[in-house]
């Protein structure tokens, strides 16, 4: 009994309905044993632990799964129960879930909940989930500057329970609800009660504008060694707080998404947890188009069928160089994405990046040229041959760098989504260029090789 599994174990207490036991049990497993067990005890008994557990702990399970799968459960939960277990969580967890459901699951839950919590998340799920707005709690300590030490003291203590649940780093001090700057906790606590805000706060502070894009984030704290920064409206008033885990929670999980749709996971996101049907109704429009790409490449094939019979060696090859200026082409779709995504090159850099790429395309043909002439050299003794797959490599090379590092940048600036559209055009244009050079070559050298 004690080698049984962690969700073996977490099904049979489910099924007891004993709420302390089920709570020891989690509050003793580790936060991957939580997310491999809610993964494993299906969808009903996952519900049945929800509803069973009192909402702060619900909460805590759900923060630990992964985003996807909390909001499916969200969405089969009563609006009651799901409210009670979003009013629990931190206000930038609350609207990445809300955000992510169907607006009238959200509606119905946001009902349910305060209304002074309902109106703080109806103003954050306004925001787009990739800007400061999106990102940023709203938990945080801000005093008007004309309060004393004491008074912060005494408000401090007096609400201790509900600031337990904040991230205090910095009290926040404001004039007039516009943000000034920063009281460090130390200056607080060795400041006479009587000192008012004014005198200790640490003005200048470096803020960011609610809308700020995530790679803005990204890059702020690549810069910045801070714990957070403030975020203020248009008015200089102060929303939110940013912080540096949440943006690099972000960015991970943009780039998971980037991976994820540049390999034809449409919606950038998959759980084999999810229905069947859903998850093939999302490979299958990627790949139905991708293999309408692949054939409009293959009849380049039978085209030239007649020079392919001729130079049958010539067959063994086409594979090669097809990958391999493939391969080429996506390591510059990889670089523009990530590039993008941090803000260092803008759409319009189309020319900058083309002649960057060409420098890297140009040495890398040369080479990977020469190899794969090399080789066919040696396994048929063939010149030729060697100059003919070399030639077609290397040129592909250079052709597919080039579309692999500029058409993320086009797709952007018409507003298609590169990660998805780079991956497929890039190999249909290379397999079609690829196999018309080299049987453009062999056509041409027929009568040597």
């Amino acid at each position: 009994m004690e080698n049984r599994r962690p969700w073996e174990k977490l099904r049979e207490l489910i099924k007891t309905n004993d709420v302390a036991h089920v709570k020891a049990y989690l509050d003793g497993l580790k936060a991957e044993e939580i997310v491999i067990s809610m993964s494993h005890i299906g969808h009903d008994n996952q519900l049945r632990l929800l509803t069973l557990l009192a909402p702060e702990d619900a909460a805590v399970v759900m923060e630990d799964i992964p985003e996807v799968q909390a909001v499916d459960l969200l969405e089969d939960l009563r609006a009651r129960d799901a409210a009670a277990i979003i009013a629990e969580m931190s206000s930038d967890d609350q609207a990445d879930l809300l955000t992510e459901l169907e607006e009238e699951d959200a509606r119905a839950i946001i009902e349910e909940m305060e209304p002074n919590e309902a109106e703080n998340v109806r103003k954050l799920i306004r925001y787009d989930s990739n800007t400061a707005g999106g990102v940023m709690i709203t938990e945080f300590l801000v005093f008007d500057e004309k309060n004393t030490v004491g008074a912060v003291v005494a408000d401090l203590r007096e609400k201790s329970e509900e600031y337990e649940r904040y991230n205090v780093q910095y009290i926040y001090v404001t004039s007039e609800n516009r943000f000034i700057g920063v009281l460090r906790m130390r200056d607080l606590l060795l400041s006479k009660l009587s000192t008012p805000l004014s005198q200790i706060v640490v003005k200048n502070a470096i803020t960011l504008k609610e809308n700020a894009p995530l790679e803005e984030l990204i890059s702020f704290f690549d810069t910045h060694d801070f714990y957070g920064a403030p975020v203020v409206n248009e008015s200089g008033a102060l929303v939110g707080v940013v912080l540096r885990k949440d943006v690099r929670e972000a960015e991970a999980e943009l780039a998971n998404k980037e991976l994820l749709e540049t390999q034809g996971i449409v919606g950038g996101e998959e759980l084999r947890t999810m229905p069947v049907f859903l998850r093939s109704k999302r490979r299958l429009s990627w790949l139905s188009v991708n293999i309408l790409l692949n054939i409009l490449a293959a009849s380049i094939i039978a085209i030239y069928q007649e020079t392919l019979s001729a130079v049958i060696a010539l067959a063994v090859f086409l594979p090669v160089i097809s990958d391999m200026s493939g391969c080429s082409g996506n390591q510059a779709v990889a670089v523009s994405l990530r590039e993008l995504s941090l803000g260092v090159v803008k759409p319009f850099e189309v020319w900058r990046v083309w002649l960057q790429e060409v420098s890297v395309g140009l040495i890398n043909g040369l080479v990977l040229g020469f190899l794969i002439g090399f080789a066919a050299w040696l396994w048929q003794g063939n010149v030729y041959l060697g100059l003919v797959v070399g030639g077609a490599l290397g040129i592909n090379t250079v052709v597919a760098v080039s579309i692999g590092g500029t058409l993320p940048l086009f797709l952007k600036k018409i507003n298609v989504d590169p990660a998805l559209a780079s991956g497929p055009i890039l190999t249909t244009v290379t397999d079609m260029l690829g196999f018309f050079l080299a049987l453009t070559f062999a056509g041409l050298m027929l009568n040597y090789i």
